[in-house]
């Protein structure tokens, strides 16, 4: 019998490794640029796929890595040059839009950089992070400093997490870090 993990290797990467690398760059990016996509999960299973000796680590974090940096930098250039545009437009979701924009900006406006660094590890700032430093008008050169700082920090973090998960799911651990087997 598979395991959960090995159903979503096979699905997401049974595909070639350069591929596969491409697939995380792709995914990572699009949704660093502020569009809800599976970059998180794309990132995840690829640090599985890592661990069990299948991808390379090391390229697995640098692409990542460039992939929410280079996302990043589309994402505040979309708010620097027409998100509150975007995001005023009447439609779909118009009034959380604006709710972000209401909160956002003061929030942007007072932390700056800050809010760019730790905004990842908050659920709903995470994809509005780059999009409300550009339609706050942050420097450029601060946002790209903040940005590559966290990005880096997380993504290494992220996949070592993931490794470290899945190497005790393979010696058979379950929480707590006991075999499993009989009680």
């Amino acid at each position: 019998m598979q395991h959960g993990a090995d159903l979503v290797a096979l699905a997401v990467i049974g595909l070639p490794r350069r591929l596969g690398y491409l697939v995380v760059f792709v995914l990572v990016g699009v949704e660093s640029a502020g569009v809800p996509v599976p970059g998180e999960t794309a990132l995840i299973t690829a640090g599985v796929l890592a661990h069990r000796g299948e991808v390379s680590i090391e390229l697995v974090i640098a692409v990542a890595a460039a992939a929410a940096i280079i996302g990043d930098n589309v994402g505040y250039l979309i708010g620097r040059t027409g998100g509150r545009r975007l995001l005023e437009q009447p439609g779909f979701l118009e009034g959380h839009r604006r709710a972000v924009l209401r909160t956002g900006e003061p929030f942007f406006a007072r932390h700056g950089p800050k809010a760019v660094f730790l905004g990842r590890w908050v659920a709903g700032l995470r994809i509005a992070a780059a999009w409300l430093a550009g339609i706050t008008k942050m420097p450029w050169p601060v946002f790209l400093v903040a940005s590559s700082g966290q990005r880096t920090t997380l993504n290494v973090e992220e996949v070592r997490r993931i490794g470290q998960a899945e190497a005790a799911v393979s010696r058979g651990e379950r929480r707590g870090g006991e075999p499993e087997g009989e009680l």
